[in-house]
């Protein structure tokens, strides 16, 4: 095994919104930054990790208002039910915290002086549209009405979901407020901006550090380098629950601009309380390490903006910024109405989290792939894997080392028996893919790492089946045989438990107990060591049990829920009262030849994808028979890229295309909406790639 030097690492994952409950969606995240932080403290170095529930903003003000509680009782609440579910799937952080702390208040304020000292602030004066019933600014995703682009009704104030269209919200026709159904009001508010536009040489230069980002990331910040980056804004109105901004009174911090500071914030805290250095950590020169863990969705946050901030208030920047895919269960967008929306409460209630746990180690590799969940996968794969491979080798040897050898393994000599080369050869191959499995772990590998570890388990089970200590046992004269036989397996096994210990943290406890550790734990020098007499192990107990469909089954049906429709908000005036999703009058008369001049074709959906940095967009690769378009549309709310996958749709084909910020769209899908939904028209059976609508 190679020999390593300490570092000192500080990991952070995303800041969950203290607006609801952790999902299995989010546990991807939170599961592969665990494996990565228990990996590293298993091999000595000092790692710490830092985490806290993002706890700023409008949501969490109305939602508090509507409960009739501050927002101060909400976000307790809400850090009381993520802790505890976070705890049940075993994630370890060092210090989890909350951004609605003094410690973020002052960091915060402090980094917001720094980059006004060093010009890159700016104020000036905007419009925007306010809610008089509310009194208050109202924020884009406040705001609906009418696409200025096509007209289609109940569109969000900054992108159409119906055409993809990217507006400003006072472009929107008969707006009205999402909070109260009034009618806003045009008036004028000074606002504060981070200049992003002059950290352009800096960024580029950070974004392209061998290192600091994927090549998918590292990709998709030229697209938008090319862009060209706008001022920030950074400030928001009053009333809004956050910072308020020094020297600004009225004015408030934008979430995102507090959030990342939560890290610093977090850690700030965990120092106070261990009397560690902060500044060691995060001076401009310093020789610590800082590892992000994010989902892609947030990318544009956190290699754009954060690094800018770091680097102009006298921070250091991150080491890198690990980006991942998104959840799917079964192939599909997680539903309520069939039970794969899994809040991570539900789970708990019915299967053990390390089952989840290897499985989204199975799956996860350091790129930004998407992963599935695939249910019946999932109770094949446990079963087989971590029952049938691995747990089976404990419980095949261990009843003989405790009912024939009173607990105590056999002695190292055994090994120069000629009889016995086999099994020493066995240990010596396990443990030379320590290194092997270590690389594997420290760049995110690590669905290749359970395929090394469950490979090594297939020859540990092979000894087995070889030397079959269950015959061993019936015949006289082979006790030192079935004692080293079995001894070599309660190693291999160890040595096993070594390599997933990062994975299965509360099973290497359980395993330490049986294999009669005391206080002692299993490091990754085990992965190499020998226990032999006198050392006793424990009576075998149960591991870890089989998946249960039926208890599959019971986890979906209470996630079922029926969906009911959205509601309107509530009228403020007469205008207000129409309800949202009211049927669209007919639109002006219009003759066959207006008609004609639109060429609507059947198109397949060849491939489908998130789009970086918008809230509402996927990119569809559109085949309409003899050539394919690239399409943004608006239907991220509705559907999951891989939903889309091989569906046909309509399209506009002869529309003119229209370059948006991330990139050109060469077309329009046709989709339909009104009742609180969004649904892409699809064609009857028979209808192929290119044929015209008529």
């Amino acid at each position: 095994m190679t020999s390593i030097s300490p570092r000192k690492i500080l990991v952070t994952s995303a800041l969950p919104y203290a607006n609801g409950a952790i999902h299995i969606g989010h546990l991807v995240e939170y599961i592969q930054t665990d494996i990565w932080v228990r990996f590293q403290k298993l091999r000595g170095h000092t790692c710490h990790y830092v985490c806290a529930d993002d706890t700023h903003g409008t949501p969490i003000m109305l939602r508090a208002e509507k409960e009739g509680i501050t927002p101060e009782a909400l976000i307790e609440r809400v850090h009381g039910e993520h802790s505890r579910d976070f705890a049940g799937f075993h994630v370890g952080f060092d210090n989890y915290y909350s951004t609605n702390s003094e410690e973020n208040r002052e960091l915060a304020c402090n980094i917001y002086r720094q980059l006004r000292s060093n010009g890159k602030i700016a104020s000036r004066t905007i419009n925007q549209l306010y809610d008089p019933v509310k009194s208050m600014f109202l924020p884009d995703r406040f705001v609906k009405g009418e696409c200025p682009k096509c007209a289609a009704k109940d569109q969000y104030g900054d992108n159409c979901e119906v055409c993809g269209a990217t507006y400003s919200p006072t472009e929107l026709k008969n707006p009205y407020s999402a909070v109260s159904g009034a009618t806003p009001e045009m008036r004028e508010s000074e606002h504060y901006f981070f200049k992003l536009g002059e950290c352009e040489d800096f960024l580029k230069g950070w974004t392209n550090t061998p290192g600091k980002l994927q090549a998918e990331a590292a990709n998709k910040m030229q697209e938008w380098f090319e862009s060209g980056l706008s001022d920030w804004d950074i400030s928001r109105d009053a009333p809004y629950f956050g910072f308020e901004i020094p020297d600004a009174p009225g004015k408030y911090f934008y979430v995102w601009l507090d959030a990342p500071v939560g890290y610093m914030a977090s850690h700030k805290n965990l120092c106070d309380k261990l009397g560690l250095d902060f500044d060691e950590y995060w001076k401009k020169d310093s020789t610590t390490e800082l590892y992000h863990f994010i989902g892609k969705d947030i990318l544009y946050f956190h290699a754009l903006f954060w690094p800018a901030m770091l680097e102009y208030a006298g921070y250091r920047t991150p080491t890198a910024i690990n980006t991942h895919g998104f959840l799917t269960v079964d192939g599909a967008k997680m539903s309520k109405s069939r039970g794969t929306f899994i809040t991570a409460e539900s789970y708990l209630n019915h299967l053990n989290p390390e089952w989840l746990r290897y499985y989204f180690a199975a799956k996860l590799s350091n790129t930004f792939e998407d992963i599935d969940l695939n249910l019946e996968d999932f109770t094949a794969r446990v079963n087989s894997d971590l029952i049938g491979k691995y747990i089976n080798i404990a419980s095949r040897a261990a009843g003989f080392i405790s009912k024939r050898f009173n607990g105590v393994l056999c002695e190292e000599t055994y090994a120069d028996l000629e009889w016995a080369a086999v099994g020493r050869i066995l240990l010596i191959s396990i443990g030379n893919k320590s290194d092997a499995i270590a690389e594997l772990y420290e760049k995110r590998s690590y669905s290749q790492a359970i395929r090394e570890i469950m490979a090594l388990a297939d020859q540990v089970n092979q000894f087995v089946d070889n030397f079959k200590p269950w015959e061993l046992a019936k015949q006289e004269g082979k006790d030192a045989e079935l004692h080293y036989v079995c001894t070599v397996l309660i190693n291999a096994f160890m040595r096993l438990t070594v390599y997933l210990k990062p994975v299965l943290p509360k099973l290497a406890k359980d395993v330490e107990s049986f294999l009669n550790f005391g206080e002692q734990e299993l490091t990754w020098e085990y992965a190499q060591r020998l226990l032999v007499a006198p050392h006793s192990i424990n009576p075998y107990q149960h591991l870890m049990t089989r998946i249960d469909q039926k208890n599959i089954e019971a986890m979906v049906e209470e996630n079922k829920q029926t969906l009911a429709p959205v509601e309107a908000p509530a009228a403020a005036t007469e205008k207000a009262a129409t309800p949202a999703f009211e049927i669209a009058p007919i639109a002006e008369t219009c003759s066959i030849d207006d008609f004609m001049k639109v060429d609507l074709r059947i198109a397949r959906i060849a491939n489908a994808q998130h789009v970086e940095g918008a809230e509402k967009l996927l990119q569809l690769t559109l085949d309409i028979g003899n050539e394919t378009r690239n399409v943004f549309a608006g239907i991220k709310s509705a559907y999951k890229p891989d939903d889309l996958i091989g569906k046909h749709t309509v399209m506009v084909a002869n529309l003119a295309p229209r370059k948006m910020k991330f990139g050109m769209s060469e077309g329009m899908v046709l989709a339909a909406g009104g009742d609180g939904g969004l649904y892409i028209l699809e064609p009857h059976d028979g209808a192929k790639p290119g044929m015209r609508v008529k």
